[in-house]
This record gives C-alpha cells, sequence and structure tokens, in this order.
C-alpha cells in the first residue's frame, strides 16, 4: 500500500450528465462582441464533437436518445460561473454554452468524462489571451468549494491584495501544472470607472445641489420615465435619454445644460462641467470580499478531468512554497489553500471521530455481554482487519477512496464484522462452560489447556458453515449495486423487457460503499476464522501467565 496508495477522492466522480463552458471577456466589453465570441466557441465545439454528432448514426434515433441531445448558448445575465462566486448587476461581458447529453442508459458505453476532456483540450490555447474559457461539468452531492482554491488574505489596501493576488496567478499560469483547468480570482480588478467629483462650493454658491447634478447625469444615460403609451390594452412607458452616440461620448454628457431656479427665482441654465473637478477615467475591482471580517482575494480553477484533484493540489503546494521561499509574497498577506480541499478534511475529522464513537459503543455492549475485557479486546481485532481489507482491495483494484462514501462503508463494517467473532468466540465459551460442568470444577479452577484447544477447534468447526453463510449472503446482496446491475421491473412485467443495463449515476455514488463492505467482509472473514481461534488461545495462555506471575487467583467467568 505504500507503493501503490489508493488516489483519494473528496466525493464520488460522475460521469457528466451536461457540461457548462464558461467565456468572459475584460469588463466593459459590448454584448454584441460577447455574442460573436461565443458563435465562434460553440463553432468551435461543432468542431470538436463531430464524431459524436455525425447525421449518419443519428437520423434514426430519437432525439432523447441520442448521446449530445443539445448544445444552448446564452449571453449576458445569468451566465456567470457559480464557482466565481455571486456576479452582481448584469454581465454583457459574460457568456455560457451548456452541451447536454443524454441519459446514462442510452450511451451505449461511451464516457461523457472523456468527452468532457476533449473540449477542455480542444478549447485550450484557442482563442486570445483577454477571453477567459473553461469547461465544467455540474457538481453532485453537497456543495463543495473548487478543487484548487487559494484564499490570499491581508488587512492592507485591497488593491494590493489584488496586485499579490495576479502576481500569484500570473506565476502558476507560467508553470502550467498539468490537470490545472482555468485559473481564476474571484474579485475582477479589470472594470474601468470614471469617478465624477462634484464641486461642492461652485454648486453651493449657484444654489444647486449635488443631487441634481446626480440625476441629470443618470437621465442622459438610463433615461427618466415621461409618461405611458397604451395600444390594444398594453401599456408601454415612454423613456427619454440620449442616443447611442451621445450616451458614449463623455465630453456630451459634460455639455448637457443643467437647468434649475436658484433661490431669487432666476432660471439658470449652465453646463454640468462647470461645477465638478477634472475627470480621470481609472481602473476599479468589481467588488471587495471579506471572511470573518479579513479582506481577501480567492484564485480558484477547476481540475482537467481525469486527474486527481487532491494531487494537483499537492502540486501546487510546492509551486506555492517556491514561490513563497523566493520572497515574492509580501510580509502584511498570507495564503491559504481552502476550498473543497478544507472541507474533505473536515468531513474526514468528523467520519474519523464517528468511527472511534461507533468502536467505543461496540466494545461497551460486548464488555458488558461477555463480563470480560479479553475476549472483546481479541473481537475487535476483527474492526482492523476490515480496515486492511478495505485498503488492500482498493490497492488490488486500483479504485480511489472516496473519503465521503467509503468512510461511511467502513463505520458500517464495524458493526458486520464483530457478528462472525462473537457467534465463534460465544460458540466456544459454551464449549467450555460444557466441558467445566461434565468435569466438575469450582469457580476457581481451571480446565486443561488441552481442553481448551478442544474447545476453540470444535467452536470452529461449528460455526464455519453460519458465518460463511451470513458473508456469502451479505457479499453476493451487494454486488447488484456494487457493479451498478439495473433492471427496469415495470417493462419486465408489461413488455417482458428488463431493459438491463450496467452503470449509471446511482452507482458512482454508492459503489465505493459496497466495495468497501465487500472487501473488508472478506478479508475479515477468513481471517477470522484463523486468527480469532488463535487469539482466543493466546489470549487466555497470556491472562493464565499474568495471574500465576503475580499469584492471583484466576476467576472463571463463564
Amino acid at each position: 500500500m505504500a507503493t501503490f496508495p489508493p488516489k483519494v477522492d473528496f466525493f464520488p466522480e460522475n460521469e457528466p450528465n451536461y457540461v457548462n463552458i464558461f467565456l468572459s471577456h475584460p469588463i466593459g466589453t459590448d454584448i454584441t462582441v460577447t455574442n460573436q465570441t461565443t458563435l465562434e466557441v460553440e463553432n468551435r465545439l461543432n468542431e470538436i464533437l463531430a464524431d459524436n454528432m455525425d447525421e449518419d448514426d443519428t437520423a434514426n434515433v430519437v432525439q432523447n436518445e441520442r448521446l449530445i441531445r443539445s448544445i444552448i448558448s446564452q449571453v449576458g445575465e445569468g451566465t456567470s460561473d457559480p464557482m466565481g462566486g455571486v456576479a452582481m448587476g448584469n454581465t454583457p461581458h459574460k457568456g455560457r454554452i451548456t452541451v447536454n447529453f443524454t441519459e446514462f442508459k442510452y450511451r451505449k458505453g461511451q464516457k461523457t468524462s472523456e468527452i468532457l476532456k476533449k473540449i477542455q483540450n480542444g478549447l485550450k490555447g484557442v482563442f486570445t489571451a483577454d477571453v477567459e474559457i473553461s469547461a465544467a461539468k455540474e457538481s453532485n452531492g453537497p456543495p463543495q468549494g473548487p478543487p484548487i482554491n487559494i484564499e490570499v488574505t491581508g488587512k492592507g489596501d485591497y488593491k494590493d491584495l489584488i496586485a499579490q493576488a495576479t502576481r500569484i496567478k500570473s506565476y502558476l499560469d507560467s508553470i502550467s501544472e498539468k490537470g490545472v483547468d482555468k485559473l481564476k480570482l474571484n474579485v475582477e480588478a479589470n472594470r474601468p470607472e470614471l469617478p465624477i467629483i462634484v464641486d461642492r462650493d461652485q454648486v453651493r454658491k449657484l444654489n444647486a445641489s449635488t443631487a441634481q447634478v446626480g440625476m441629470a447625469i443618470r437621465k442622459s444615460l438610463l433615461g427618466q420615465d415621461i409618461t405611458t403609451y397604451t395600444k390594444d390594452d398594453e401599456s408601454y412607458d415612454v423613456v427619454v435619454k440620449f442616443d447611442k452616440t451621445n450616451r458614449e461620448s463623455f465630453d456630451a454628457i459634460l455639455d448637457q445644460r443643467l437647468i434649475f431656479r436658484n433661490n431669487k427665482g432666476q432660471l439658470m441654465n449652465i453646463p454640468i462641467r462647470s461645477v465638478i473637478q477634472s475627470a480621470e477615467e481609472k481602473t476599479s475591482y468589481t467588488a471587495v470580499v471579506r471572511k470573518n471580517q479579513i479582506p481577501l482575494v480567492t484564485i480558484s480553477s477547476n481540475v482537467v478531468e481525469g486527474f486527481n484533484a487532491n494531487e494537483v493540489v499537492e502540486k501546487m503546494k510546492v509551486h506555492m512554497e517556491k514561490f513563497e521561499k523566493e520572497g515574492r509574497i509580501d510580509e502584511t498577506m498570507a495564503y491559504s489553500f481552502t476550498g473543497q480541499q478544507e472541507e474533505q478534511a473536515k468531513e474526514m475529522a468528523f467520519l474519523s471521530k464517528a468511527m472511534m464513537i461507533a468502536v467505543f459503543l461496540i466494545l461497551l455492549i460486548i464488555v458488558a455481554q461477555f463480563n470480560s475485557y479479553s475476549m472483546p479486546s481479541v473481537i475487535m481485532l476483527t474492526v482492523l482487519l476490515s480496515l486492511i481489507g478495505v485498503l488492500l482491495g482498493l490497492v488490488i483494484s486500483r479504485q480511489n477512496f472516496v473519503v465521503m462514501m467509503t468512510m461511511i462503508g467502513v463505520i458500517s463494517l464495524a458493526g458486520v464484522v464483530v457478528n462472525n467473532a462473537i457467534v465463534l468466540i460465544d460458540y466456544t465459551n459454551q464449549v467450555r462452560k460444557k466441558r467445566r460442568e461434565e468435569l466438575g470444577l469450582g469457580e476457581y479452577e481451571q480446565l486443561p489447556y488441552g481442553d481448551i484447544v478442544n474447545a476453540a477447534i470444535e467452536g470452529g468447526k461449528t460455526r464455519l458453515r453460519p458465518v460463511l453463510l451470513t458473508a456469502i449472503t451479505t457479499i453476493l446482496g451487494l454486488i447488484p449495486l456494487a457493479i451498478g446491475f439495473n433492471i427496469d421491473f415495470f417493462t419486465l412485467f408489461t413488455e417482458y423487457n428488463p431493459n438491463i443495463y450496467f452503470g449509471g449515476d446511482n452507482t458512482m455514488f454508492f459503489a465505493p460503499l459496497s466495495w468497501a463492505i465487500i472487501y473488508g467482509l472478506t478479508f475479515a472473514t477468513f481471517l477470522t476464522l484463523v486468527i480469532i481461534p488463535s487469539l482466543y488461545l493466546l489470549m487466555y495462555r497470556l491472562k493464565l501467565w499474568i495471574y500465576t506471575k503475580f499469584n492471583w487467583e484466576m476467576r472463571s467467568n463463564l
């Protein structure tokens, strides 16, 4: 296991039911440009997926049974990547293309994960650097952060924090680590803005207000409702604003006349430019993100299909340690890997604690049942044997260790495997008790060691069949769930067609749990029949030696 350790996943990896391709231009890009880029990406997708959308192969296939059911493009509002956080306001610079696949049973063995990988590789490096493109499958299971998530924190100026995060992103981009899809910042720092500062002294002299100046600029850009037009029982708002040419002209906006009456009743007509300070175009950020009142900027990315998230993150940590040793991180700032990795560590700690509690409760019950500490300690060894069996099975079959489902399987396994040992030891004790009664031994008189060996042999022989049958029926009952055996009983009885197929989304979810129980129970059952009787005898001899060593009277608790 040290040579070939199993890969670790936080949650079972599913075959995509749909793939989202997110694209983003710099903020301020006109929606027509974004739309044009979206069309180009869609054309590129059609080339990449040409083998999966051959008309000759789908001419006589129902729409719902085609591998790729649809490709839908969307531009503007509602197209932001959820991994990048909530997007406030309109997003004319963003687009999204969704590739929908058919149900698992109609895929004829084709893996949609391979199609996702083909999309990711086919879109990489095709478009210019100012267009960010990433492809990701839907996220099943509980909400979780991105596989790669680096939080950069600091209490200084937020612009400096963004600059530091940008340098880290550029450094990691230059390395081009395999498995990293597309690194993104959760805060966009290239938003152009034109701050207009009103000259309050000048406005006060004219007996005007800053609100009047602001409303005049707002009306020219966004317009103002002046009336309502009704036609055929339908009402339409009439909005007056600058035309497109003047809205895009900063001089036209500032040269417009501000009309108002001063405190003397005189009608004033002055240009807005005369009551504001000189305006200069600046670049700002889209939002200020805080966590526990501490400002942070997040660098996140998906993992390319086929790569293990934990392995990629470990390589990223090595690169970041090198970056830090070179002194390229400001002393007032810090970074940490969070997201899916942080949640995985929390869940692993919780499940490990649950495992310990389960083992303790089982031990408590067995101690009360046997009125002894030596026999329960032998029985609890089967839990360790089952854990060894799970890890050995994963290594041999080259399956991944799924933190959530495999650990739940290990915890449930603890309550199953002890049954075999309890049955075996309980019957051995019954044989010993019967032999003691035949010999008429007292409470402090011990059976000859040969009789105890015979009792252990008799217990193993007698309980061999029940132990094996219990384990075999459990394993056979879990195999259909583990391999994803699907049968449609409705069509079986109505059309005499069971529609049998293997795999599916449920299989990917429950298979790690099933295989964990199968591997652990198989390994523990066979070793229980060999090791438990041997340990039973060794424990008796150890207990006898200790009592003899200290001249204690050994009392039989049978």
